[in-house]
């Protein structure tokens, strides 16, 4: 019984992921993601310079052969903090998904599960949260918190907690009736057990649609913390504290906000177009 379930498991993935290929978007932010990922872990081996190396004597240095980029008001080179922020950026939108996607399965697992007064207690009590916008949240608590990254890693994971615990309850309601579930609590197994073998499983496909779709928006966050100053600290080389350094020199070198754009940019759009082609290559309906 179990080879067979690995097998049906296998060929779900297959199909799946066959699906995925026929998307030229999705595929495109897939090669987009992962070249991300490869720059943000061999960034001491590409790039050119440390991050907060200054040389003095070439600032505002222009693009050449020397700073491909050009450097910045204390001498920077561009694009090595562009490569050194990549591993900042990534970090801030995969950790806060992270926590908000756990704390969001746990409160929509019970939810969904149990239904009753524990589902009326918990989504009253996620009502209240989202009444407060996501941004505004994540700078209340940002500024709670005090400025870096950690604290802003939390500020954003916590303040997107709902979305996923909605996702997750809606998907399990639409689970927990069935057959598989019925015999599962028949022979006695535990809610725990019932829980994370039988209905996560079965009702994770939307949770992973939301989980690459915000680490994009998550990115995006970042970026508006750091540049309110709530955010990366000087000399991290966060994309969106690049941004604020370069903000009041942007009308003699434009260079200076035009390149960190570029990349928070492609990097959300990456992980929006491979988070559409997930939700399309998941969805049922779509099966040939």
């Amino acid at each position: 019984m179990a080879a067979i379930n690995k097998k049906r498991h296998k060929s779900h993935f297959k199909e799946v992921m066959a699906r995925l290929a026929k998307n030229k978007l999705a595929m495109a932010g897939m090669v987009i993601i992962l070249l991300l990922i490869s720059i943000a872990l061999l960034a001491p081996i590409i790039a050119p310079y440390n991050y907060a190396a200054q040389d003095l004597k070439s600032t505002y240095a222009a693009p050449s052969s020397t700073h491909l980029l050009g450097t910045d008001k204390l001498g920077r080179d561009i694009l090595s903090r562009l490569i050194y922020g990549t591993r900042q950026s990534l970090k801030i939108g995969m950790l806060s998904v992270a926590i908000a996607s756990v704390l969001g399965t746990i409160v929509g697992s019970i939810a969904g599960f149990y239904g009753g007064k524990i589902d009326n207690i918990l989504m009253r009590i996620l009502d209240i949260y989202q009444s407060i916008p996501g941004m505004l949240l994540s700078i209340a608590l940002a500024a709670s918190l005090g400025p870096g990254i950690n604290n802003a890693i939390i500020a954003i994971g916590i303040s997107t907690i709902p979305a996923y615990a909605r996702i997750i309850r809606a998907s399990i309601m639409t689970v927990r009736e069935k057959e598989f579930i019925e015999a599962a609590i028949a022979i006695n197994a535990s809610d725990f057990r019932i829980i994370t073998k039988h209905v996560l499983p079965n009702a994770i496909s939307p949770l992973i649609v939301e989980i690459t779709m915000n680490i994009g928006n998550s990115i995006l966050a970042a970026a508006t913390l750091s540049f309110i100053g709530l955010g990366a600290q000087p000399p991290s080389p966060e994309w969106g504290a690049m941004l604020v350094e370069g903000r009041n020199y942007m009308r003699d070198y434009g260079y200076l906000v035009i390149y960190p754009g570029i990349c928070i940019m492609t990097s959300v759009l990456s992980f929006n177009m491979l988070g559409d082609g997930l939700r399309d290559a998941l969805d049922p309906r779509l099966k040939n």
